[in-house]
């Protein structure tokens, strides 16, 4: 499973428009979106998480990979739940 936070993706027209085209990336991908997170979550066949990113921005928005996201909340944490404990 890939996943992206799509922090630009605000109403049903963008998942719409997001679904449609990770589709025409990878017709038999399974798409999962859920907008109150602005999480989208691909179960490909075909395509890799270059080519969903990119037919996500060329829809229109920015994909950020949700392991990038969590590998530069890590690098802060250094080991701790909050950061701030050592």
């Amino acid at each position: 499973m890939i996943a992206f936070e799509v922090n630009d993706m605000t109403c049903g027209h963008c998942v719409s428009t997001i679904t449609k085209a990770l589709k025409a990336a990878d017709k038999d991908a399974k798409v999962q979106i859920d907008l109150a997170t602005q999480r989208v979550q691909v179960e490909p066949v075909s395509a890799d998480v270059e080519q969903l990113a990119e037919a996500i921005k060329d829809a229109g928005y920015t994909p950020v990979s949700v392991e990038a996201a969590v590998q530069e909340v890590a690098a802060v944490g250094r080991g701790s739940c909050c950061g701030h404990c050592k």
